[in-house]
């Protein structure tokens, strides 16, 4: 399920505070996926999270059959 936060975001609920988001920063673009913090109303980015480039967006992508392995 698509969400959009109060800036027009979209973005994935990943549960437990944690979203998926694409944005840009810098000039580049990357999938954010991050905690976020405060109210229903009012949740704000923590610096908890991590920002992948596009290209290692497509690694992770490609190595999801080794990690399912894992569990």
């Amino acid at each position: 399920k698509v969400l959009t936060n109060k800036d027009g975001e979209k973005y994935i609920d990943l549960g437990k505070s944690k979203r998926a988001t694409v944005r840009p920063f810098k000039g580049n673009v990357y999938v954010d996926i991050r905690e976020y913090f405060g109210t229903d109303g009012e949740q704000k980015p923590g610096k908890k999270g991590i920002s992948l480039s596009v290209e290692q967006w497509d690694l992770l992508k490609n190595s999801i059959d080794t990690i399912d392995s894992f569990f």
